[in-house]
């Protein structure tokens, strides 16, 4: 008797991640007597599950290599997460499957994808390392100031925009021999100097204007684990990073959804939030300004504090996490502008009152002839 039917529905024979393939199985070694229990004891199915699974990358693999890239960008769209989950699941074939994932990149316009091959092949000379950084979208990964220290530098940045990616990315350490690196986390190495010689810089940034430093790690006691000043910041004036072991912004968000979803609080979520670490940057305006009112003795007025919790809080924005008390921050805002308005009143006051000399001026009056009047 051949191809009797057996079962149209059998879950064990397909790994999880790729439960969107539909297809039939005809097999000769197959016990006609099935069950669970036979099924499972059968090296028959080990060896079918094995190679539907290499089947289904082989399928896989001819439509990334089709012509037409668009038949690719559409499959990602739309199973694009199965790969990402077999990646954490299957780690037989993880290896197979990373060259599959997509993402965008600080160097890919509008809705293009990259791979890890194409990043390796556009990788600068003397690179060493994959960058990342984790978002909740696109758009808010450019404003990382965690990103910006290796854009401004000319390298590649990958954008993780799904939760699931920051999972999916702790399985694959490195590619071909390049560690990946998540540019929100403390220590980033560009590979440009010395550990030695970077450790020295930071150094010297740290004594030079120790001063801030120490007034910052004072005004946001419990908020930040420690405040160091760098020079890798271009154009933001502080980023938020994690240490090494610590969790990311968009891991934080997932983890509290998670725990408030099973009737749990998010205040013990508190504790990874405070292993963040306040990266200064002492050549931006608003930082020197604050070093200058610390060095006028203003330490002690309200303003260098609200200006203090006021730099923090745009890190933590641009940095991806969530403000804790948006009403305290309004009130920051609102204070910093109405400082600037009474500033600019006094202005106009002052030149109000300033005296301009009038100009001395002749008026010529030309002779006009006299006329007789006729009577």
């Amino acid at each position: 008797v051949k191809r009797v039917f057996i079962n149209d529905k059998f879950e064990d024979i397909m790994p999880r991640w790729l439960k969107f393939v539909r297809g039939v199985v005809d097999s000769q070694d197959l016990p006609l007597n099935v069950s669970r229990e036979i099924l499972q004891k059968s090296k028959v199915l080990s060896i079918i599950n094995k190679r539907l699974v290499r089947k289904s990358l082989d399928m896989v693999r001819e439509i990334e290599a089709d012509e037409d890239e668009s038949k690719y960008i559409m499959f990602w769209n739309n199973f694009g997460k199965y790969l990402k989950v077999g990646v954490i699941e299957d780690q037989r074939n993880k290896d197979d499957i990373v060259p599959l994932l997509r993402f965008t990149s600080s160097s890919s316009a509008g809705e293009e994808y990259t791979s890890l091959d194409q990043y390796v092949e556009n990788m600068k000379e003397g690179q060493k390392q994959i960058y990342y950084v984790t978002a909740d979208g696109k758009d808010k990964a450019k404003m990382s100031p965690a990103a910006e220290k290796v854009r401004s530098r000319g390298y590649e940045v990958l954008y993780l925009t799904e939760p699931l990616d920051e999972i999916m990315i702790e399985s694959v350490t490195e590619f071909k021999e390049f560690k990946l690196a998540d540019v929100s986390k403390e220590g980033l190495d560009l590979g440009e100097e010395d550990k030695e010689e970077r450790k020295k810089i930071e150094e010297k940034l740290n004594d030079d204007h120790k001063a801030v430093k120490e007034f910052l790690e004072a005004a946001l006691a419990g908020k930040v684990q420690k405040v160091k000043m760098t020079d890798l910041l271009a154009e933001s004036p502080a980023a938020l990073v994690q240490s090494a072991y610590g969790m990311s912004p968009t891991m934080q968000k997932y983890m509290k959804a998670q725990n408030v979803a099973s009737g749990g609080s998010d205040a013990g979520m508190m504790g990874s939030f405070n292993q963040a670490v306040l990266e200064v940057n002492p050549a931006h305006p608003i930082v020197q300004d604050l070093e200058r009112m610390i060095g006028s003795g203003a330490e002690e007025s309200e303003e260098p504090k609200n200006f203090a919790t006021l730099l923090y809080d745009v890190a933590a924005l641009t940095s991806g996490y969530d403000i804790e008390d948006s009403g305290d921050f309004a009130q920051r805002i609102l204070s910093l502008m109405t400082t600037k308005a009474n500033d600019d009143v006094k202005d106009a006051e002052v030149e109000a009152t300033v005296v301009v000399p009038e100009a001395e001026a002749t008026v010529v009056v030309p002779d006009v002839p006299e006329v007789e009047e006729t009577v």
